[in-house]
């Protein structure tokens, strides 16, 4: 007997996806990318003294999707 592949768990081509679904990926990678050249910025900029930890270390986590930049922003930065 033979299998035939499940569709539901088959990952979308880009001219598969619908229009909407376009410009919500879009959308989502435009923030996603915001963020985290708005945190490098940051970093790179703050002296050190004003970042909990190490600034490497915040480099890193920052380029963890749409968590590092957020978690960089609430936990990284000294206020």
């Amino acid at each position: 007997m033979t299998r035939t592949p499940d569709r539901s768990c088959r990952t979308k081509r880009w001219d598969e996806l619908t229009d909407a679904q376009r410009t919500a990926l879009l959308v989502l990678a435009s923030v996603q990318v915001s963020l985290a050249v708005t945190a490098w910025t940051d970093l790179a900029l703050r002296p050190a003294a004003q970042v909990n930890g190490r600034k490497a270390a915040w480099a890193a986590v920052i380029a963890v999707n749409f968590v590092g930049p957020v978690l960089y922003f609430a936990r990284g930065v000294r206020r």
